[in-house]
């Protein structure tokens, strides 16, 4: 069965609808930090799937931690705001937000993969996010998604 993760970044207080009605075939949803106001996550959690979140450095308010590591179908990400800045053994990619542009990148032997920015694209890109997708056994796929 096909495992879809919606993974979000740099949202600065906003959640368009048209984010909403794109990520709510997901099976989780993965917000990679710059939530700035925590409310704006209640329509992300109305859609009833899991949500996890890391802290960006537009975050006074949250109480979200600055790093997650999860394991899904046997790979490991590691979920983080700031792009990366070192090794990380036994880690399959490095996903992170920040730069508020679409980036897919090889860091220290490690994939390093941005999904865009929700709000305030920059360098030309288009707001975005991506999917982390699992479509078949020992395989997993990034796709950023205009919005």
């Amino acid at each position: 069965m096909l495992r879809k993760i919606a993974v979000i970044s740099d949202t600065h207080g906003r959640v368009p609808e048209r984010l909403l009605d794109r990520i709510s075939s997901a099976d989780e949803i993965w917000h990679l930090g710059d939530v700035t106001r925590p409310e704006i996550l209640l329509p992300i959690q109305n859609l009833g799937r899991p949500l996890c979140v890391v802290k960006g450095n537009c975050d006074p308010y949250g109480s979200w931690p600055e790093t997650r590591d999860l394991e899904r179908e046997g790979f490991r990400f590691r979920l983080q705001h700031h792009p990366p800045h070192g090794y990380l053994e036994n880690t399959t990619a490095i996903l992170y937000g920040h730069l508020h542009q679409p980036l897919d990148d090889c860091e220290f032997g490690v994939r390093a993969l941005n999904p865009g920015a929700v709000t305030g694209p920059r360098n030309g890109s288009a707001a975005s996010f991506a999917w982390l997708t699992f479509p078949e056994e020992g395989k997993w796929e990034w796709t950023v998604e205009k919005l």
